[in-house]
C-alpha cells in the first residue's frame, strides 16, 4: 500500500462533500440550471473519452441505453438541481448535505413495497435512527426561527428551498431503485457518461425554456465549474475507482456515511454555518441509521459501485449525484 491508498479515503470523503458547498460558492455568480447543464456536458464529455480510451463496454441495446438516460434524469439531474437551487435560496449546505445524505435510508424504506425486499428487526431499527435524526436536526430550525444558523438571515430553515432538497433525495432515490428493477449494469465510466448525457438533455431545455441561462464571467463562476468536472466527477471517481480495485468494496460504501459531518465542518469553516448541539447529535443518529438499514439484509447500499473484478469494470452503473 501506497501513500495514496493510505490517504484515499479521507482525500475522497473531503472532496465529495465540498459537493455541497460548492453549491454555496457558485451561487452567487451562476443560475443553477446553467452551472449544472454546463458541468453535465462537460463531465459527459470527459467521462465518454476516458470510456472509450479505456476500451469499456456501453449499453448494448435501446432499452439499456433509455434506463441509463433516465437514471441520469433522476440521479444527477433532478437530484443536483435540488441541492444547488435549494442551498442558493437559502438552505444551509450542510443541512442540504443531510437531506441528501438519506437517500440510501429512502431506498431501503421505499425497496420494501416497490421491490418487495425482506426487512428484518435491524433495517427496521436503523429507518427509525435515521428518521429521528434527521428530525432532530430540521425541526429546531423549523420551530424555531433564527436560532440555528444566525449566519443566514433567513428566519429559521425556509421550507420551499428544504422541499425542493427533499425532493431533489427523493428523485435520486427512485433512479436507484429503476436501475436496481431494471437490472442496468456495466462499467463505471461508460455508465457515468450515459447517466450524465441524460442529465444534459434533461436541463437544457429547461433553462432554455425559463431564461435561467445566466453564467457569469466571474473567477468563482469558473473555478466552480472546473472543480465540479476535474474535482468532483474526475477526481472524486476515480479515487472510488482506486480504491475498488484494491477490494475494499464495502469501506467505500461506509465512505458516504461521513459526508454529511464533513460538509457541514466545510460550511462551518468557508461560510460560518453553524449547527447547534441537537443538530449534530441528530446528524451522528441519521448516520447510524442509515449505516444499519443500509447494511441489515439484502437492502441496497450506498449508491458505491460494486465491483465484479479488480480492473476497474463495476456490476452498475450508478453514480453517486454530486
Amino acid at each position: 500500500m501506497n501513500r495514496l491508498d493510505g490517504i484515499a479515503p479521507l482525500l475522497f470523503v473531503g472532496i465529495w462533500a465540498t459537493g455541497f458547498v460548492l453549491a454555496r460558492f457558485v451561487g452567487p455568480y451562476a443560475e443553477p440550471l446553467a452551472f449544472l447543464t454546463l458541468r453535465f456536458a462537460l463531465s459527459a464529455v470527459v467521462f465518454a473519452l476516458l470510456a472509450l480510451a479505456a476500451g469499456a463496454p456501453w449499453p448494448r441495446s435501446a432499452r439499456a441505453w433509455g434506463a441509463a438516460l433516465l437514471c441520469g434524469v433522476l440521479m444527477q439531474g433532478a437530484y443536483l438541481f435540488g441541492v444547488f437551487w435549494s442551498v442558493r435560496h437559502g438552505l444551509p449546505a450542510g443541512i442540504a448535505a443531510l437531506v441528501g445524505g438519506l437517500q440510501p435510508l429512502l431506498t431501503a424504506a421505499l425497496a420494501i413495497p416497490l421491490l418487495d425486499e425482506a426487512v428484518g428487526p435491524r433495517r427496521w431499527l436503523g429507518i427509525g435512527l435515521g428518521f429521528a435524526g434527521a428530525a432532530f436536526v430540521l425541526a429546531p430550525g423549523l420551530a424555531v426561527p433564527g436560532t440555528v444558523h444566525p449566519s443566514l438571515d433567513s428566519g429559521g430553515l425556509p421550507l420551499l428551498p428544504l422541499a425542493v432538497c427533499l425532493g431533489g433525495t427523493l428523485a435520486m432515490t427512485l433512479g436507484t431503485i429503476l436501475q436496481k428493477r431494471t437490472g442496468s449494469g456495466g462499467d463505471l465510466r461508460a455508465g457515468a457518461a450515459v447517466q450524465f448525457l441524460g442529465a444534459t438533455l434533461a436541463m437544457a431545455p429547461v433553462a432554455a425554456a425559463t431564461g435561467e441561462f445566466h453564467f457569469g464571467w466571474a473567477w468563482q463562476a469558473w473555478a466552480g465549474l472546473a472543480w465540479g468536472v476535474l474535482g468532483l466527477s474526475v477526481g472524486a471517481i476515480g479515487l472510488l475507482l482506486r480504491m475498488i480495485r484494491r477490494g475494499a468494496v464495502s469501506g467505500v460504501a461506509s465512505l458516504f456515511y461521513l459526508v454529511p459531518p464533513a460538509a457541514a465542518l466545510i460550511a462551518y469553516l468557508g461560510f460560518g454555518e453553524r449547527l447547534g448541539l441537537l443538530q449534530i447529535a441528530g446528524m451522528g443518529l441519521a448516520g447510524l441509521g442509515v449505516a444499519l438499514a443500509s447494511r441489515a439484509g439484502p437492502a441496497p447500499t450506498p449508491r458505491a459501485p460494486h465491483a465484479s473484478d479488480r480492473s476497474g469494470r463495476t456490476a452498475t452503473t450508478s453514480l453517486p449525484g454530486r
